[in-house]
């Protein structure tokens, strides 16, 4: 997977079609940080595992669930 796809400001969505959050930018070359200013991580940034990612078009689209994420 081309990881320089994933850029600031994109949606990232869960396998469940939800909004899980945006992203604030790579942390790392193995994690994704959140935004937590974003209206669903309440508050507090959130990571995501590259190893998560499904796939990355105009969204970065995940294997899990956005309530996994945002646990």
């Amino acid at each position: 997977m081309d990881t320089t796809q994933i850029r600031p400001h994109m949606e990232v969505i869960g396998s469940d079609g939800q909004h899980a959050g945006t992203v604030d930018h790579l942390d790392g070359e193995d994690k994704i940080k959140l935004a937590k200013n974003d209206a669903v991580a309440g508050g507090e940034h959130h990571w995501v595992a590259i190893s998560d990612v499904d796939h990355i078009d105009e969204h970065v689209h995940l294997k899990i669930t956005a309530s996994e994420v945002n646990k």
